[in-house]
């Protein structure tokens, strides 16, 4: 008879049933964490030699677990925040393994608690320069199946500053096209808004879908990896690596942070909104911040908008002009380049 392995016994009840039933967590979160444990079986595999279906709690010392969270940043090159939330995910898990089983997991639940997360000074959002996201939205040039989706990719993701997750979470049935075409997004804790792109990117949506992808049912997601119907935040990410690999030898004065992620989308078009004039109360709901505070900061990523938005407007009349008439309108005045997509 085959021996039981505790450790993926624990793991999997956590997985379906804890995270599921007993605290009613989020699709979005449970993912996370489920992709958390992803990546360790990675690493473990990868540095170890330790096969998925040979991990167990003895394995999983804390000089192992700082070097997993170690290769996250160097390897996987994930930023400190990430680095913190997949330490998040396994601590969350430690606290119900050593409840179910105190003995057995007693090391590991020690371990995980005495690994302090890591002080993030990255407080200026990365984000692209108006001619970078161009270069960018351009660079997946030719008619092939793979490329056209990563053209579309990309320029969706700009266009509605979606997160990594809501940009695979979008299905057909989330969008409207017409005169204006929105998408519908559901972000942290299952808050949903509809964001309008602009007339070019909703051409080339709706050409990808109707004459590369042929969906037929609502339920489809947009975008698919090669192997899965549903596409995961890392093939986002590797989607992202490929062209920036490339924009970067081809245009070596350019693109000079050293990590842009999936994420510097949604901080470009928030940049170039405040650049464009657009009121903090718009992109505040358009990115689907829960406060005004977590937007300001996009006034702080140069000069000219420190000067405009902290020096010559008071903080409350940055917070709160326009906000009956431009509230709910998503739209990108003086943001003329997103018709060159």
């Amino acid at each position: 008879m085959k021996k039981s392995n505790v450790f993926l016994d624990i793991m999997s009840s956590y997985l379906t049933k804890y995270t599921v039933v007993t605290k009613g967590l989020s699709e979005n979160t449970i993912r996370s964490y489920t992709y958390t444990f992803q990546l360790l079986f990675v690493f473990l595999k990868e540095q170890k030699d330790i096969p998925p279906e040979k991990v167990q709690f003895k394995a999983l010392d804390r000089n192992t677990l700082e070097l997993f969270l170690l290769w996250l940043e160097r390897s996987r090159e994930c930023s400190i925040s990430t680095r913190n939330q997949r330490l998040s995910g396994l601590s969350s898990f430690a606290k119900y393994a050593v409840d179910k089983e105190p003995v057995v997991a007693a090391g590991f639940y020690n371990a995980v608690l005495g690994i302090p997360k890591k002080k993030d000074d990255e407080t200026i959002p990365i984000y692209f320069t108006k001619e970078e996201i161009s270069i960018m939205l351009h660079l997946p040039a030719g008619n092939g199946k793979v490329t056209y989706r990563n053209r579309t990719l990309l320029s969706v993701l700009y266009a509605t500053g979606a997160r990594a997750q809501e940009l695979c979470d979008i299905c057909v049935r989330d969008i409207h096209f017409g005169e204006k075409t929105s998408i519908k997004l559901v972000g942290k804790g299952r808050k949903a808004r509809i964001v309008t792109i602009p007339a070019q990117c909703a051409a080339l949506l709706k050409d990808y879908l109707s004459s590369v992808y042929k969906l037929t049912s609502l339920d489809s997601h947009v975008f698919s990896s090669q192997t899965n119907e549903h596409m995961t935040i890392s093939c986002v990410e590797e989607i992202v690596k490929k062209y920036l690999r490339i924009a970067k030898m081809e245009n070596p004065t350019l693109f000079r942070e050293k990590k842009y992620t999936p994420h510097s989308f949604r901080h470009s078009i928030a940049v170039h909104m405040l650049e464009a004039g657009i009121p903090l109360p718009v992109i505040k709901n358009f990115l689907g911040h829960s406060s005004i505070e977590v937007t300001m900061i996009y006034a702080t990523v140069s000069d000219e908008l420190k000067n405009k938005y902290l020096k010559e407007n008071s903080l409350a009349s940055a917070l709160l002009g326009n906000r009956k008439k431009n509230e709910n309108k998503h739209t990108y005045p003086g943001l003329e380049f997103l018709n060159k997509l």
